[in-house]
């Protein structure tokens, strides 16, 4: 599979697997432990965690898996955020959800990561959402002992928008090497925001997440989806595809920017229809008549 430079020293792989519903799957550790090499096969060899996924279980739960052979650690990448803090009943002292970007916060939740997923380093953290109390100094500081220490290799954002991404990019000495952000044909906002454009200027590869729109897209239960549901079977239609979401992908990986889908699957034929559309030739005209669908009229 075609991988995606971020850094001089980090790839991900074009398909990347995400793990935010990873405790819903109920899979035992060999099960978890066989689609994670079934995924390494097809070529998907990201992972993508945060800290409160799965009200802070996720993380472990690929962990135990991962140490039934650790050798797998060296043909994949991990990625995991940190910043949010959740009401939970595993913090009972806490009152509301809150974001905290402290020095201790992030190096704390690092330190944990490493613990739950079993290894040594993370390929790549990313600060999960932007916080409107954010002290960029203790970011910059807290990245750059995380990167001397070897406990992170590179750090990037999550659903920062490109003042945001520029602003902590003027503070760190570790380049942010990409923004986590959500897109879909139902969810154009980053097209809207200035976001994608952003992104070409400054040659940052997104990742992103929620690329089936939750579900909306396979089983639209909206005006809009319905809208967009049609325009795609008549699109599959075309392009001889059995499956929608084949279709979705082609659309997310056929932008010039280079986006890297997030995909959260336990089954193993899933993720190979992802790994197919890398080869789907969608025309131009195509790719506009899914981005009209949702109600957008080009000039």
């Amino acid at each position: 599979m075609m991988q995606i430079q971020l850094s001089p020293d980090l790839k991900l792989s074009r398909i990347v697997q995400g793990h935010w519903r990873l405790a819903d799957w109920k899979l035992s550790n060999q099960q978890l432990l066989k689609l994670t090499e079934q995924a390494i096969e097809l070529g998907v060899t990201s992972f993508d965690h945060a800290d409160i996924y799965g009200n802070y279980s996720c993380e472990s739960l690929f962990g135990e898996s991962l140490s039934l052979k650790p050798s797998l650690r060296n043909e994949i990448q991990i990625i995991s955020k940190c910043g949010i803090k959740l009401k939970s009943d595993k913090f009972p002292e806490r009152k509301l959800k809150t974001y905290d970007y402290s020095y201790e916060h992030i190096v704390d939740s690092v330190e944990n990561s490493l613990k739950n997923l079993k290894t040594n380093y993370l390929d790549l953290l990313l600060l999960h959402r932007p916080s409107p109390f954010f002290n960029a100094e203790e970011v910059a500081r807290a990245f750059s002992d995380l990167k001397r220490r070897g406990q992170v290799l590179n750090f990037g954002v999550s659903n920062f928008n490109s003042q945001q991404f520029e602003m902590l990019n003027s503070y760190t000495v570790e380049r942010l090497v990409t923004n986590q952000v959500e897109v879909s044909p139902y969810c154009l906002d980053h097209f809207e925001n200035g976001n994608l454009d952003f992104f070409l200027k400054e040659r940052v590869k997104p990742m992103a997440w929620s690329p089936l729109a939750g579900g909306r897209l396979l089983n639209p239960q909206t005006e809009k989806g319905q809208k967009i549901f049609k325009v795609l079977v008549e699109i599959a239609d075309e392009l001889e595809l059995q499956h929608i979401d084949q279709v979705i992908y082609a659309w997310l990986l056929k932008h010039p920017v280079g986006m890297l889908p997030i995909i959260g699957t336990s089954k193993i034929e899933r993720v190979k229809t992802a790994v197919d559309a890398l080869v789907i030739e969608m025309s131009h005209e195509q790719w506009f008549r899914i981005y009209e669908a949702t109600g957008v009229n080009m000039p």
